[in-house]
């Protein structure tokens, strides 16, 4: 009976408060381009990550995508971890078989693929907003493509800046700021990270995690200085569809 339930085909996306989620919508249509009417992709906003047994051992699931807050937490639960994942050390896919449940992370191949086009030669030091367990896949592919990096935290641990440590002298030698925090995303799209923005020069590529709205306000504040830009639509876009590449293989 087990088996025979797994074959419904049926995926989702877990984490907290995701109404707003790209992956739903995404999928939805995705299946229905394809013709694929035994597929289904269903948000399931979990209070605690304690209610993931309980999830999976009540609906029959072939796959899912893990969000905020969840990328680390989830690891316990999982059976194993492909290499890459193991060495992110967070988990935004996981794949159902009959014998275990396998983590992947595609964040870093969508990271990857969407930040190369925009790298310049002086492209060399950058600064990530944020450490929470989307700056993971980051900061595993800036150390892949050579880029140094330093961490900006609210409350920062050693080797890390704080946001008041951000001047002239920081910015000109951190010439790509990546947004891994949650501020600006929707709702609250008045918010933006606090760094002095008038230090931004036409040098800069200021990259967005965030893909609702579209254009941030750190993504605004970049554009007005001459910045370049990039919201994480097409990361997100890729990370999808490496998913959907795990999922059916």
């Amino acid at each position: 009976m087990e088996k025979k339930e797994r074959k419904k085909n049926r995926f989702g996306l877990i984490g907290r408060n995701i109404s707003y989620s790209f992956s739903q919508g995404y999928f939805t249509e995705k299946f229905d381009e394809l013709g694929l009417k035994g597929h289904s992709y269903e948000n399931f906003d979990l209070k605690d990550i304690s209610f993931f047994p309980d999830l999976i051992a009540e609906q029959a699931f072939k796959g899912l995508n893990v969000t905020i807050p969840y990328k680390e937490e989830i690891i316990p639960y999982l059976d194993r971890l492909d290499a890459e994942a193991d060495s992110i050390g967070a988990v935004n896919t996981i794949k159902f078989t009959d014998e275990e449940l396998v983590g992947y992370n595609t964040d870093a191949h969508g990271f990857q693929e969407s930040l190369k086009p925009h790298l310049k030669k002086h492209h060399k030091k950058a600064l990530i907003l944020g450490t929470g367990g989307a700056s993971k896949a980051i900061t595993y592919v800036l150390d892949k493509l050579g880029i140094d990096f330093c961490y900006v935290s609210r409350t920062p641990s050693k080797h890390q800046l704080s946001y008041i440590d951000l001047n002239r002298d920081k910015l000109e030698k951190y010439q790509v700021i990546i947004n891994c925090s949650p501020v600006g995303t929707y709702p609250n799209t008045n918010e933006e990270p606090d760094i002095p923005y008038h230090y931004i020069t036409d040098n800069h590529l200021l990259f967005d995690l965030i893909y609702n709205p579209s254009k941030t306000g750190f993504l605004k504040q970049g554009e007005r200085y001459g910045a370049m830009i990039q919201n994480g639509l097409p990361m997100l876009q890729l990370q999808a569809e490496k998913a959907w590449q795990i999922w059916k293989r």
